[in-house]
């Protein structure tokens, strides 16, 4: 395994489980709340954050995919198979989320030599370290043939059963997981499949969109042989960074937090009214 990344070891973590907050939780919750975290960490507000979130039934669209030239009847397809759709504020594709699927965001705040890539760095670190063990096989790199494929995909002997992006907020930076635990992988990843391939419908596309093979994707239960929970994974995060730093405080939200929190909801909101805008 490699070195533990120097900005997993602050002096105190702050930890927020929002990972039982059930199915009214919406993932546009999510993203403000880590950019609220994100302004309060960067002005030393607060420290160092690790926030959990679990969403139910949600597949989270990146921008570009927005602009996929059926797009309607690919967001009417997923509505159909039970699936709520939103448009994120950060980097990357479309994700499948529901109750087998662990989020974890890492909040650090920015310095001089703290670049993009030394927050993905360290999510990674954090994920060998965190089930070092039950494997040293987790690898960081492209999953091409995955959803929402990234230089940092984490897999498992060519199966991809993790995704990383990152926003950077002021001076603040969420850097967030998905952690495919239990349920199928493959299937997550076939609902994907035909969400573009009814979105593109074979057009050329200025941007290139995903060919998904489902087979390149896998849970950690599937990859790993074992019957983890959403709630082992809760659990396992909590004893590690008490490991990585002696002192955690679990503040909820609060005073400046609930202000900045609002006021990026309703940023949300009015970005994805404006991504679907032309949607009926």
């Amino acid at each position: 395994m490699s070195t533990l990344h120097s900005l997993l070891k602050p002096k105190t973590y702050r930890f927020i489980d929002q990972s039982n907050l059930g199915p009214s939780f919406s993932a546009l919750q999510s993203f403000a709340t880590d950019d609220a975290l994100s302004i309060s960490v960067g002005e030393r507000m607060s420290p160092t954050t690790a926030r959990l979130w679990v969403h139910h039934n949600t597949v989270v669209l990146g921008i570009p995919d927005a602009r996929l030239p059926y797009i309607q009847e690919g967001i009417n397809y997923l509505k159909s198979q039970g699936y709520q759709v939103v448009v994120r504020n950060s980097g990357g594709l479309a994700v499948v989320l529901d109750e087998g699927v662990m989020n974890l965001s890492l909040i650090f705040p920015d310095s001089k030599q703290v670049n993009i890539h030394e927050g993905y760095e360290a999510m990674v670190s954090f994920i060998q370290y965190l089930f070092s063990d039950f494997t040293d096989q987790i690898e960081a790199y492209e999953i091409t043939q995955s959803y929402c494929p990234g230089t940092y995909d984490l897999s498992i002997n060519g199966k991809k059963f993790a995704g990383i992006s990152q926003r950077r907020v002021k001076n603040g930076s969420a850097v967030q997981i998905y952690l495919d635990v239990s349920g199928s992988g493959s299937e997550r990843a076939a609902l994907l499949k035909h969400f573009y391939e009814i979105g593109r419908k074979n057009e050329e596309t200025r941007f290139t969109y995903p060919h998904i093979n489902p087979s390149v994707m896998g849970s950690l239960n599937e990859l790993l042989d074992l019957n983890l929970s959403v709630a082992d994974i809760r659990d396992r995060i909590l004893i590690k960074i008490h490991e990585l730093s002696g002192d955690i405080v679990t503040t909820p939200l609060e005073g400046q937090e609930i202000e900045w929190f609002h006021k990026r909801f309703e940023q949300m909101i009015k970005r994805n009214e404006k991504a679907l805008e032309n949607l009926t």
